[in-house]
């Protein structure tokens, strides 16, 4: 089986080509050139640099590495200094991408599109019902508008045999954001956002690659699934998780929203200036605003037979152990 897996030397990507090298594939990691290759040390990887921005050398490059059994497109940008570059590598790349395979004839069995709960919005904050795959996607951040208009290029062609994978926020080793929350209560803080309770759903990425592996072996095509842990959380329990990992304590604090609107708006302003994306900008604002992102897992748990290994305390208590081996905290 061979199987490409683009954005490799991501957080996900990196733990994706790992599962595939467990399988025994032949695994291709999409990468560019100025990449890290820290968590890509395998001797067995290929490694192909793709050109999505011009799409006569992209079909070139596939003729020449030849048709994949499977792709897992997981390449995209979560955040960007450049705002026009949520859509140019999150949609343009993506649908050059998918049209230099139909052109080349080297469309895989399977193409896995890793999107993003954030492609529907959120929740409504009134009802707390959760989200479901029936309702209409209402994304409010640059990244969620850029990766739904990748999802309906991907749905609109007739016959590509595409799944589209859906998580909501993925956390474990190598995991950026969520561990500045971790580094803050390793610090003795216990920052909070907002008065209201606010609900969360969590996966751990090694759940998410089982999911993606799961996905590779159905038979359902042209179809999307929410990937979460089955659980909701508060964002108390979240913290108090965290807190009792780290077997710590911190002094809790909590801040207005307009609070932290304002600070992610000047440091947008400020590190733009540098050409830096900080992690609180004005589009991770909007996530953090909104009180309710639960989702509906069923379709997974019924068509791909998904449940999660981890909860967040399992989850948590790994990641924190890995990140203090790398002396992260």
């Amino acid at each position: 089986m061979k199987i490409l897996v683009t954005g490799a030397s991501g957080f996900i990507g990196s733990f994706i080509v790992e599962r595939a090298l467990d399988e025994n594939m032949e695994v291709w990691a999409g990468v560019r050139k100025s990449s890290s290759l820290a968590y890509l040390q395998d001797k067995r990887i290929h490694f192909a640099d793709l050109n999505y921005a011009n799409p006569e050398t992209l079909k070139k490059q596939l003729l020449d590495f030849g048709r994949f059994d499977i792709i897992v497109h997981a390449a995209g940008v979560t955040k960007a200094n450049d705002k026009s570059q949520f859509d140019r590598v999150n949609f343009e790349f993506t649908k050059n991408f998918i049209e230099a395979l139909i052109a080349t004839n080297t469309v895989p069995e399977r193409f896995i599109y890793l999107s993003s709960l954030n492609a529907y919005g959120h929740g409504d904050d009134k009802t707390l019902e959760p989200m479901r795959i029936e309702d209409t996607p209402t994304p409010d951040t640059l990244y969620g508008i850029s990766k739904l208009k990748a999802e309906k290029f991907i749905t609109s062609l007739p016959d590509f045999p595409y799944i589209i994978i859906r998580p909501t926020g993925v956390y474990g080793p190598r995991e950026k954001d969520y561990f500045v929350f971790i580094k803050t209560m390793n610090n003795h803080i216990d920052a909070a956002l907002g008065f209201k309770t606010q609900y969360l759903t969590f996966i751990y990425v090694k759940d998410l690659v089982k999911a993606i592996f799961l996905a590779m072996k159905s038979d359902k095509l042209q179809t999307s699934y929410f990937i979460a842990d089955g659980n909701v959380y508060t964002d108390k329990e979240y913290a108090d998780i965290v807190k009792k990992c780290l077997n710590t304590w911190a002094i809790p604090l909590r801040f207005p929203l307009w609070i932290v609107k304002g600070i992610a708006t000047v440091l947008d302003t400020v590190c733009g200036w540098f050409g830096v994306s900080p992690t609180l900008n004005k589009d991770k604002y909007k996530i953090l605003r909104c009180r309710n992102w639960k989702c509906d897992i069923s379709a997974a748990e019924k068509d791909l037979g998904f449940h999660a290994d981890y909860d967040l305390k399992r989850g948590t208590e790994e990641s924190i152990i890995w990140y203090r081996n790398e002396k992260w905290i």
